[in-house]
């Protein structure tokens, strides 16, 4: 019976353990969720400022 609640309490703590990590994961996939959305809109804020064009890696600089 000892051994059967020896189990059980090591059992209870690493179940513990896991539901901090999936809280920690859960909380960083959610920040990075939010940073990623904020990188798509200012790329797209980058792109309808500057006219849209493609740009070609042959092309030359504006300023040439």
């Amino acid at each position: 019976m000892d051994t059967l609640e020896e189990q059980i309490a090591h059992l209870t703590r690493a179940l513990d353990d896991l539901s901090d990590v999936v809280t920690r994961q859960e909380r960083e996939i959610a920040l990075l969720t939010r940073r990623v959305q904020l990188l798509l809109e200012r790329e797209a804020e980058r792109e309808s400022d500057l006219g849209g064009g493609i740009t070609l890696g042959d092309e030359r600089p504006p300023h040439w």
